[in-house]
């Protein structure tokens, strides 16, 4: 057992309790009984918006105290981290300062809820500062250097039993992000002309065919993927898998994964051998969601979050639906997973459905994830996505109460629809042909 007794200890801990290095985050971390064991913990992105802060506290102490006493373990008391490196031209306490009403908003959403906050952790440019000592001897204003990586009593247990913690969230959302510049114009051509091509066929009597037709082309990539050696940079193998994937080929996957059957048959491949390449081209495919077809990345990034997930990786799973909830928080695929994945849910469940034989006959979407997580009413595109991280996750709250999501730093909010042309029609705009897609597949079944 490793006790941390004070701040600079809890600073140090806090990627190790998580699996990974929090950027732009509220953090809040149950603890339980009188030494204060760590429970249950909930991760948000720091909202733009001020006047977004109240609601968001609010769900965050509502996800994280009803995910304890549903587990029949309230929490005793709460530790909540404020993680955000300065601006350009900001210093460190400048964020301190800025974050501070942030801070008494958590303490009064959780007292409301008669669990007190014992302290509240400011993170930024390397130093810490805590909101609740008022002592400027132990806690001076210019902030107190973290520990050295590493030099810990819990970074040596942690290494000793294996855990790392190098991963950050700007590293795995990197893996996941659209492109920018090299050879996005491109891409974004070969999806107009896809779609132009596909979608029509979709929506006619030939959808069957065009579900055929893109697993089959999923499983030529894949077996092309999985051929290719593998590479310790990971930087340098998402550029090469890259390069084994065509333009028109991931448009061709890209518009036939957004039918929800063909996307649930994908789904199937998230164990065994078969796994590891589906994973690294779910990636490559919301890699290539560029331009106007921002929004086509939830299908691959939900799959992505779902595989790994699948295959333990917890942090990477969680990421990658947050990000398909960021491109369409209406993605009933990516709703239902996270929800499952922050209730502590355990994927086999949901691997059993996707080994049934009668699989085909029902998506995902319609109640196959529902599984032993309670129903809070009809889901919404107006909620902020809670995440928990680790052992003993926590729930996100009631979605009847969710505020709308707010734009954080570093995402992207959902593209609207392109209401100016037929719904569609050749003329149509991405979005506005995806939800088509969507429709004529619901007809069809």
């Amino acid at each position: 057992m490793v006790t941390l007794r004070t701040p600079a200890e809890l600073a140090d801990a806090l990627p190790y309790l998580l699996g990974f290095k929090p950027e732009e985050s509220i953090v809040l971390i149950a603890l339980h009984g009188e030494r204060g064991r760590f429970g249950g913990r909930v991760r948000l992105g720091i909202p733009e918006r001020a006047e977004d802060w109240s609601c968001v506290t609010d769900q965050l102490a509502q996800c994280l105290v009803g995910g304890c006493e549903r587990r029949g373990d309230r929490p005793d008391g709460i530790v909540a981290f404020l993680c955000r490196e300065p601006r350009a031209g900001e210093s460190g306490q400048q964020v301190v300062q800025h974050l501070r009403p942030l801070a008494q908003l958590l303490r009064t959403s959780c007292g409301a809820l008669e669990v007190p906050v014992f302290e509240v952790v400011c993170i930024s440019d390397g130093r810490f500062w805590t909101y609740c000592c008022p002592d400027t001897h132990c806690c001076p204003p210019e902030g107190t250097p973290l520990l050295r990586p590493g030099t810990s009593v819990l970074a040596a247990a942690s290494t000793y039993m294996g855990v790392r913690v190098d991963a950050t969230q700007s590293g795995i959302r990197g893996r996941l992000a659209p492109w920018t510049v090299g050879g996005a114009v491109e891409q974004e051509r070969a999806l107009d002309a896809v779609s132009l091509t596909l979608i029509p066929r979709i929506l006619s009597e030939e959808g069957h065919d065009t579900a055929e037709e893109t697993l089959d082309l999923a499983r030529r990539v894949m077996a092309r993927l999985a051929d290719a050696p593998p590479m310790p940079d990971t930087s340098a193998a998402d550029g090469r898998d890259d390069r084994l994937i065509a333009h028109d080929e991931a448009a061709a996957l890209i518009i036939g994964l957004q039918v929800r059957t063909t996307r649930d048959r994908a789904a199937a491949w998230m164990e065994g051998a078969t796994a590891p390449a589906a994973l690294r081209l779910w990636r490559a495919l919301a890699r290539r969601c560029v331009g106007a077809y921002t929004e086509h990345a939830a299908a691959p990034l939900s799959l992505a979050g779902w595989v790994a997930w699948s295959l333990g990786d917890l942090v990477e799973g969680q990421e990658a639906l947050d990000m398909a909830l960021r491109v369409d928080p209406e993605y009933m695929f990516a709703l239902l997973l996270h929800r499952a994945c922050n209730d502590g849910m355990d994927p086999e469940s949901i691997r059993r459905c996707l080994r049934s034989k009668d699989k085909d006959s029902e998506t995902l979407d319609n109640g196959a994830l529902d599984n032993g997580t309670p129903d809070n009413g009809t889901p919404d595109n107006q909620s902020p996505q809670a995440e928990s991280a680790g052992a003993g996750t926590t729930g996100t709250p009631p979605r009847r109460r969710r505020p709308r999501l707010p734009r954080s730093a570093g995402t992207t909010g959902s593209i609207p629809s392109d209401n100016t042309r037929p719904s569609g029609g050749p003329g149509a705009g991405p979005q506005s042909r995806r939800r088509a897609v969507r429709r004529g597949a619901r007809k069809s079944r």
